[in-house]
């Protein structure tokens, strides 16, 4: 799919549940409710590759940023996400890439978001019994072991 073509290909078919950002075009935000649709859409069209899965806190709420590679366009995407700081939570990606397993782990283990469907959500980097996710906001460090 080239460049051209994937925003209007999204758009006509997810309407107003994607935004697009105004200075960087390979950048959208995509309601959390059709998300899986919109990578499987992707998926499909040639961005295969699933480079990467994280996550920002901006204490009002959280952002996942999905990156996206297609080595047949040589094309990447950022895909983002806005979640509930009180809940967060959005639909696992693993059904379409196996490499989302490890990365949403990650993103579980270290900002506490859950990823629905996941076939294995635990931590990944912390120990067994940790209290908290190091990378958020409003955790506090207690010294040593928690």
């Amino acid at each position: 799919m080239e460049n051209k073509n994937y925003q209007a290909l999204l758009k006509s078919k997810f309407g107003e549940n994607i935004s697009w950002s105004e200075d960087k075009p390979n950048q959208f935000y995509v309601n959390a409710e059709i998300l899986l649709d919109v990578l499987k859409t992707l998926k499909e069209e040639g961005f295969g590759f699933l480079a990467d899965i994280s996550s920002v806190d901006f204490k009002e709420y959280f952002e996942v940023v999905y990156q996206l590679f297609s080595f047949v366009n040589s094309e990447h995407l950022t895909i983002k996400v806005k979640l509930d700081h009180e809940n967060p939570a959005v639909i696992s990606a693993t059904s379409l890439w196996e490499t989302a397993n490890w990365l949403e782990r990650e993103v579980f283990d270290l900002m506490g978001i859950r990823f629905l469907n996941h076939p294995n959500l635990e931590r990944i980097l912390t120990w067994e019994g940790f209290e908290g996710h190091p990378l958020r906001k409003d955790f506090v460090w207690k010294s040593g072991r928690n």
